[in-house]
């Protein structure tokens, strides 16, 4: 039976690491195929799924038991909880009526060549115009895409990694 937790851990480690590398495929044919340009929180989203897809990748190669899965659990959930709260705000920000939407600010590179990382990143997290605009993959908003995807995938990779106590 353990055997065979241990195998379907892997299994769906794997499986997780296939699905952030589609979502990072498909994100790709949006922007250099369908021309639809990311905006910086776009960027940031696509990194946290980058570390997630490692997480997972990692988790599903070693395939650890005991204290070392609960490492991974927490792991692949600190991930998306990262990824969720980017998510959330890009929503949040799409969201917002047109007159209280923030003005478009320079691009990601620059922002990172000009200042501070700190500061960018405070730039980023902060919003502008271009996070506003509401892009759509099968008539949903691509921001509603990473929210869901990152809730109900770091909760499932946590309780997936996450093994039950052995009855004494």
């Amino acid at each position: 039976m353990n055997q065979l937790l241990i195998d379907h851990r892997r299994s769906f480690n794997l499986a997780g690491f296939l699905a952030c590398v589609a979502f990072l495929a498909i994100a790709g044919y949006l922007q250099f195929v369908e021309g639809m340009e990311p905006c910086p929180l776009c960027i940031f989203q696509r990194v946290v799924f980058a570390v997630l897809a490692l997480v997972l990748l990692a988790a599903g190669l070693h395939a650890p038991r005991g204290r070392a899965a609960r490492v991974y659990g927490v792991l692949s959930l600190v991930t998306a909880a990262a990824g969720l709260a980017l998510a959330w705000r890009h929503v949040w920000l799409q969201s917002l009526p047109p007159d209280q939407v923030p003005a478009c600010g320079p691009g990601l590179g620059y922002m990172l060549d000009a200042f501070p990382l700190w500061d960018a990143l405070r730039m980023v997290l902060s919003g502008s115009g271009e996070c506003a605009e509401v892009d759509r993959f099968l008539g949903v908003s691509i921001a509603w895409w990473t929210l869901w995807t990152f809730l109900f995938g770091g909760i499932a990779a946590a309780v997936v990694n996450w093994p039950a106590r052995r009855a004494r």
